[in-house]
């Protein structure tokens, strides 16, 4: 068996998997107390024989996690940090470690599921566009703020623009709250869209396109483009990298 961790912005998910069926799995906040909540999901677990980790957190958070996975297993996590190439998947990147590895993790899940040529795209915390060949080669990507940080960051940055209330996504506005909103899950999506656009001749012709992330249910029907939503991504990718050591 083998524990698979996926240490995210905003929380951290896992998993237990023996020969790519999951036995069990969950996710703590990091604003929730991470050592209690673990320690208390692990507890009746059987020791798995190893543990994978894909971590775009900080190392603080890495060393306490991996605190948790020795009191519990008595194993230490081998991280994967963004390789230059691994299942087939090629790295875009002249720094392939700069390369987000929840971004990589992604494109190993869909080249693992046979869905290249493909764009992906991860909404969360950040907007991540990935687009991927065929033949498993990684041509490269963007970054924008996900629509609920496009919202903090508009309404930290200005003094008139303060909303009562959560706003609704609409077509056209008739109020600053729903402007607010609308305004940002539509930029969200139409830069997915133009992306997926502009690299299709590239791959081939209109690419699948792949969405996960928290934010990704919201952001799907907003979408003109046909797209496929995919949960627990980085893990997938993760089972798929770990199968292969």
């Amino acid at each position: 068996m083998k524990l698979l961790l996926d240490l995210g912005n905003t929380r951290l998910k896992w998993a237990l998997q023996r020969h790519g069926d999951r036995l069990a799995g969950g996710a703590v906040a990091w604003n929730e107390d991470v050592a209690a909540s673990l320690a208390a999901a692990w507890s009746t677990l059987a020791p798995p024989s190893a543990v994978f980790g894909a971590s775009v957190v900080d190392a603080a958070r890495e060393r306490q996690v991996a605190a948790c996975v020795a009191a519990a297993f008595a194993r230490e996590p081998q991280w994967l940090r963004t390789p230059a190439e691994a299942c087939g998947v090629r790295n875009a990147y002249a720094e392939p470690q700069r390369l987000g590895v929840d971004r990589f993790l992604a494109m190993l899940a869909a080249r693992a599921d046979g869905l290249a040529p493909c764009v992906l795209a991860g909404v969360g915390t950040a907007l991540t566009l990935d687009a991927l060949a065929a033949d498993g080669r990684h041509l490269g990507g963007l970054i924008a703020p996900g629509p609920r940080l496009m919202q903090q960051s508009l309404l930290g940055a200005t003094a008139q623009v303060r909303p009562a209330h959560a706003g609704t996504i609409v077509e056209a506005a008739d109020n600053t709250a729903d402007a607010v909103a609308s305004g940002c899950w539509l930029a969200a999506a139409a830069l997915v869209e133009r992306f997926a656009s502009r690299m299709a001749p590239a791959l081939g012709g209109a690419p699948a396109l792949r969405l996960g992330g928290g934010d990704a249910e919201t952001l799907l029907p907003l979408l003109a483009t046909p797209a496929q939503l995919v949960h627990d991504g980085v893990l997938r990718g993760l089972a798929a990298w770990a199968a292969a050591q």
